[in-house]
C-alpha cells in the first residue's frame, strides 16, 4: 500500500514505518551534497574580556543564535529584507516538498505565488499572537508552514507520511528546511569545547533564548564540525530550558525570564548563581540583569553584538564579565 495519502487533519491513522525524527532528516539532507547559504566571517569586535573568577555560580544558561551558534544577519529571521533572499528559500522549499502541483498555476516563478501567502501567514501569526502586557509574542515558525499546510491540502497536496509523519511533523521539517535555505549557521569557535569543561565542572546548563523548534536540531549539527557531540537533551535539558517559541513571548520578555527562574529554582538554584551569556544588552542581558541573574557579554563577533559604550557605562545594564572568545568563561566559572 503506498504511503503516500492525501493531506488530512486526521492524525491518528495507523502509519506503516516510523517518520523520520527532525535531526534524523536533516542528516539524510547531508547524503544530498545540498548547498546551503554559508555564515559570514568572523570580524572581532573592538573589546577587552574581562575574566575574573565569579564565585557560587551554580548553572550557566545561554542564547543560541549569536553566542554559540553564528548565523547570518547575526540573528534568526522569519522574513529577509531582500526579496532575493526570501525567492531563493522559498523555491528551495517548494521543490524540496513537491508543493508545485497543488498550487494554483500561473505565468511566473512559483515563490511569487507562495511567498505573498507565507507573508499573510506571517502577519496573521504576528496578530494572533497574544501575551501579557508587556510581553513580546513569538511567531512559530512550524505553525506558519501548519497554515501553508493546511491551505494546499484543499489542493489535494500529497507528501510521503512514514517519511515526515503527521502534519505538525512536516511543518517542522519545512520550517527546518526553509530557514536553512534563508541563513547559514556554524558553531561559534570553541563553542563544544566551552559546554563540555561546564559539563565536566559539575555546573547545570540551559538554553534560554529566542529559538524555534529546529533550533537544538541547527546547534547539534553545526557543533559536530568541532568534534563528538553529547546528546544535547542531556546537556541542556529540558527541565531547564526556556524556548520562545514554546512560551509563544520572546526578548525582551520579563515573562521569558521568569519562567527560567522558576524552573531553576524546582533545580535548587538561584537567580544570583546563574549565570547567562549572550550578545545583546538592552533588549536581553540588561532584562536578566534585573531578573537577578549574573551576566556575560559575548563580544567575540560584530555581526551579532547589540551594545553600546553607555550600556558597558551604566550600572544598571553593566554586564558582570566580557569575554571575546567563548572558552574564557573557564576562567570565569574555574572550570
Amino acid at each position: 500500500m503506498s504511503t503516500y495519502k492525501r493531506i488530512t487533519l486526521d492524525l491518528f491513522r495507523t502509519r506503516t514505518a516510523m517518520p523520520k525524527t527532525l535531526l534524523e532528516y536533516s542528516e539524510s539532507l547531508d547524503e544530498r551534497n545540498l548547498r546551503w547559504p554559508a555564515p559570514p566571517k568572523v570580524e572581532p569586535a573592538n573589546a577587552g574580556p574581562s575574566t575574573k573568577p565569579l564565585e557560587d555560580i551554580l548553572a550557566v544558561t545561554w542564547s543560541i543564535y549569536g553566542t554559540l551558534l553564528r548565523i547570518t544577519d547575526g540573528e534568526l529571521l522569519f522574513q529577509h529584507p531582500q526579496t532575493v533572499r526570501m525567492e531563493v528559500a522559498i523555491e528551495k522549499t517548494i521543490h524540496e516538498f513537491n508543493m508545485w502541483n497543488s498550487m494554483t498555476r500561473r505565468p511566473g516563478k512559483p515563490s511569487e505565488y507562495l511567498l505573498p501567502k507565507y507573508l499573510n501567514a506571517l502577519e496573521d501569526g504576528r496578530l494572533r499572537a497574544s501575551s501579557r502586557k508587556g510581553d513580546v509574542p513569538e511567531i512559530d515558525s512550524a505553525g506558519i508552514w501548519l497554515r501553508l499546510l493546511e491551505m494546499l491540502g484543499k489542493k489535494e497536496y500529497q507528501y510521503d507520511e512514514s517519511l515526515y509523519g503527521d502534519l505538525p511533523e512536516l511543518a517542522e521539517k519545512i520550517a527546518f528546511f526553509f530557514h536553512s535555505s534563508l541563513q547559514g549557521t556554524e558553531a561559534t569557535p570553541g563553542a563544544l569545547a566551552t559546554i563540555i569543561a561546564i559539563r565536566e565542572g559539575g555546573l547545570r546548563q540551559a538554553i534560554l533564548s529566542d529559538a524555534q523548534c529546529f533550533s537544538l536540531v541547527q546547534l547539534t549539527r553545526a557543533l559536530r564540525s568541532q568534534g563528538n557531540v553529547p546528546h544535547l537533551r542531556g546537556v541542556f535539558p529540558d527541565s531547564l530550558n526556556t524556548l520562545s517559541h514554546e512560551w509563544g513571548i520572546r526578548k525582551p520578555s520579563i515573562s521569558l525570564y521568569a519562567q527560567a527562574i522558576y524552573r531553576f529554582k524546582e533545580a535548587g538554584i538561584e537567580p544570583h548563581q546563574i549565570l547567562y551569556i549572550g550578545t545583546r544588552m538592552k533588549d536581553d542581558l540588561a532584562v536578566a540583569k534585573s531578573c537577578g541573574l549574573r551576566t556575560v557579554l559575548y563580544a567575540g563577533d560584530k555581526s551579532s553584538l547589540q551594545a553600546t559604550a553607555d550600556d558597558l557605562r551604566n550600572p544598571d545594564t553593566r554586564p558582570d564579565r566580557l569575554i571575546t572568545e567563548l572558552e574564557q568563561l573557564r576562567d570565569i566559572l574555574t572550570v
